[in-house]
């Protein structure tokens, strides 16, 4: 849960660099989204500053964690995310796949709608 409180400060504050501190910096994560699976943390972030060039276009915003299963080293999160933005609001749902590597847990599969 503090990874992902961070990643909303982050995100809010229009630091898309700090939000993908959440993520395993491996070419191994994998993202998946309406146009298939995009492997790798650079691809990711490269993605995320082409989608949302400004803090205008990023907005504020929340998570709404719905299911958190914890089964030792790893971790299943069911949740809704929401941008508040000047001209519009959209929202979608997201599963993610965590994993504590190196004593921080980090999200190594991100399933986003």
């Amino acid at each position: 849960m503090q990874v992902m409180n961070m990643q909303e400060k982050a995100w809010s504050n229009g630091n898309i660099d700090g939000f993908m501190e959440g993520y395993w910096q491996s070419d191994s994560l994998k993202f998946v989204g309406k146009n298939g699976i995009k492997y790798g943390w650079k691809t990711t972030l490269d993605n995320y500053k082409k989608s949302y060039p400004d803090k205008a276009a990023m907005g504020k915003l929340e998570f709404d964690i719905i299911q958190l299963e914890v089964n030792g080293s790893s971790a299943f999160m069911l949740g809704k995310w929401s941008l508040i933005r000047a001209n519009d609001n959209p929202n979608g749902y997201f599963d993610l796949y965590w994993k504590k590597i190196n004593g921080n847990w980090v999200i190594t599969i991100d399933h986003t709608s």
